[in-house]
């Protein structure tokens, strides 16, 4: 048993850390999302370079890798890593670029995008599961989750 002197934390339980429990949550909700891709043979960070170009393709925007890494915060070098995977797995195509002879355009093979549109039925499925204990609070805990991400 721990000393007042020992102890450095300024919590008196585990449940009263923020980052601990965004931590624990994040691991719950990540495994469970594992479990849920398994069945298109997709990893998490697959899945949403491919939902991210499917979505940025609906409304008519460019894909690009620079464009994927911002949008999705994933770094540009582990973008890169993901969609070779995709592309050997035949998932996505790299087009050259009209303009930028250094950059190419990334998109959804039929394949691709056939796998894709299912497996986000199934996340969002999850995810409206996974979140419902809290109800009407998604709202607020998204808005939340927002201004955390624009801090930095």
């Amino acid at each position: 048993m721990s000393t007042s002197e020992d102890n450095t934390f300024s919590v008196e339980k585990p449940e009263e850390s923020s980052g601990f429990l965004l931590w624990q949550v994040t691991n719950l909700w990540q495994r469970e999302i594992k479990k849920a891709l398994e069945q298109y043979n997709l990893t998490h960070s697959q899945f949403v370079l491919m939902a991210s170009i499917h979505w940025l393709t609906l409304h008519k925007q460019e894909v690009t890798q620079i464009i994927l890494s911002a949008h999705t915060k994933i770094d540009p070098m582990t973008t890169s890593t993901v969609l070779r995977t995709l592309q050997q797995k035949k998932l996505i195509q790299r087009k050259e670029h009209p303009r930028d002879t250094r950059a190419k355009v990334v998109v959804l093979t039929n394949e691709g995008k056939e796998i894709t549109k299912k497996a986000i039925v199934t996340v969002e499925s999850f995810d409206k599961k996974f979140f419902s204990v809290i109800g009407i609070k998604t709202k607020d805990l998204n808005q939340n989750l927002i201004e955390l991400l624009d801090q930095k």
